[in-house]
């Protein structure tokens, strides 16, 4: 969700902010299949080598917008290496990730099911995942996109994930980054509860006006233009979405009701929109 600063919040107090994600659901999907596949992977090594030019795969889910950090883990229980074990490949792995992620593979994990073997590592499967991205976002309708929208291919993966973490259907992802291109033409902080949420390490519904005071580069609400890396790792759907965004002027939305996103380019429309968001969450918990 956009807003405006604190100070013009249509809610009195610490009141949250809406916003709509699909994280949480996709992180249930992707838990349960990991979980599985953990436990046949097990099995597995429990009956010894597998046969001689049949080495035995099971899939590792990545779905769309998890973060490194939850890809990591993902990795770590799939395996069963101890926690913290793919982080520090993350870190040392000679990945190919573009110079502009300076060794970060935020953004660049790409969300696939990718076969994984008994003797696979985390390092091969690290790079695995960022070969995928670098693939799908070095095409060229990728790069012409981001050309056509004055950013670069980085960028356009920035936003990509952010349209990501804001948006549940293709029709939205497409508004959404509309609104963040609109924003940054306008030199206008994109105001967006997904940033501050990454660097809060959280995944919420809910951001306080505290939390706004929070000093990081990813608080977007004091920070003007895109935070320094992706928030997550974005998929198709949001990546075409950021380089054909929607044709529009507007520069907030709020998902009212579940469904019911809207848009809209006047800051006194939102605030009503906002309310209507209020009052139906309020009814909601009565």
């Amino acid at each position: 969700m956009t807003n405006e600063p604190p100070r013009a919040s249509s809610r009195p107090g610490p009141r949250p902010r809406p916003r709509t994600t699909r994280r949480g659901r996709l992180v249930l999907i992707a838990t349960a299949v990991t979980a599985v596949a953990a436990a046949v992977l097990v099995g597995i090594w429990a009956t010894g080598e597998p046969p001689a030019g049949k080495p035995k795969t099971v899939p590792l889910l990545i779905p769309e917008g998890r973060r490194a950090s939850q890809v990591y883990d993902s990795v770590d229980r799939l395996l069963h290496v101890p926690r913290g074990t793919t982080a520090k490949a993350a870190a040392t792995a000679r990945l190919p990730l573009p110079g502009a992620a300076k060794r970060n593979p935020e953004g660049y994990l790409f969300p696939a099911t990718y076969p994984v073997g008994t003797d696979t590592t985390p390092g091969e499967l690290l790079a695995h995942m960022v070969d995928t991205a670098r693939q799908r976002f070095g095409a060229d309708h990728v790069t012409e996109g981001a050309r056509r929208n004055g950013v670069t291919v980085y960028q356009t993966v920035t936003i990509a994930s952010i349209v990501q973490a804001e948006a549940a259907t293709a029709a939205d992802m497409a508004k959404v980054a509309r609104v963040v291109h609109n924003r940054l033409a306008r030199d206008m902080p994109l105001q967006m509860d997904s940033t501050l949420n990454y660097a809060l390490n959280r995944s919420t519904l809910d951001t306080t006006h505290s939390d706004l005071r929070t000093e990081t580069p990813y608080n977007t609400y004091a920070s003007k233009g895109l935070p320094p890396t992706p928030i997550g790792n974005p998929g198709q759907q949001a990546t075409d979405a950021a380089i054909n965004p929607a044709r529009g002027d507007w520069l907030y939305f709020v998902t009212v009701a579940p469904g019911d996103t809207r848009f809209t380019a006047d800051y006194a429309e939102h605030r009503r929109n906002v309310e209507e968001f209020n009052a139906n969450r309020s009814a909601a918990e009565n």
